[in-house]
């Protein structure tokens, strides 16, 4: 019967992320949390469950730039409950991602929204926000060391910077060490090859599923 009483709380939580309530989710994870389900659970099979789904919805043209930035939204107050029972190193991390807008580009809007799926998808994420310079690409994959460099860019004016951060990191020596996903409105398959990444988004969902292939096994 306790079995019953969890998958329903966490079908709930679940489609509380697919649903965009943002009101009821940190009642619902209180509510999981009360009935002693790991957090663990609620994260990855109530949240991260439910983010996948509105990731599908986007997939398949019923969801917009606005849920997913919604849902990530209703995501994010649900963490905020949880984080205090959730014990460190509980959440076992998948991979890591260094992830900024180029320099010059100030647009966050796809790269937070990146940052949201890849969360939930279990990644640690080290944001490095807007406008980065290629050395402070370098800089992070020097101490953060990790498994992706995610690059945004909105503008055509200023993806020529994601050659000249793959430059940077060839020259540092630490372009064999990572993945190099790169995404934004102008940016085409075609260019990811001719500047050397490894892959290109079309969009969010599309980059996470990227990332996530890449760090299975």
């Amino acid at each position: 019967m306790i079995i019953m009483g969890m998958k329903e709380i966490l079908d709930k939580i679940k489609d509380a992320i697919v649903n965009l309530d943002i009101d009821s989710i940190p009642k619902l994870c209180l509510e999981a949390i009360n009935e002693n389900i790991p957090p663990y659970d609620i994260v990855m099979n109530g949240m991260a469950k439910g983010m996948e789904i509105v990731g599908q919805k986007y997939e398949n043209n019923e969801y917009f730039l606005a849920e997913l930035i919604m849902a990530g939204e209703t995501m994010k107050e649900g963490m905020k409950v949880l984080e205090p029972y959730l014990k460190s190193g509980e959440l076992k991390k998948v991979g890591k991602v260094v992830i900024g807008t180029v320099k010059g580009d100030l647009h966050d809007i796809g790269k937070n929204v990146v940052v949201t799926l890849l969360s939930a998808a279990g990644f640690d994420v080290i944001d490095l926000g807007v406008d980065v310079p290629p050395e402070k690409f370098v800089q992070a994959v020097k101490e953060h060391k990790p498994d992706i460099v995610a690059m945004s860019a909105l503008l055509t004016t200023t993806m020529v910077e994601m050659e000249s951060v793959i430059k940077a990191l060839k020259e540092a020596g630490l372009r064999d060490n990572v993945k190099i996903i790169i995404g934004g409105a102008p940016i085409t398959k075609e260019f990811a090859e001719k500047i050397g990444a490894d892959a290109a988004a079309r969009d969010a969902v599309e980059g996470v599923n990227i990332c996530k292939s890449w760090v299975k096994g």
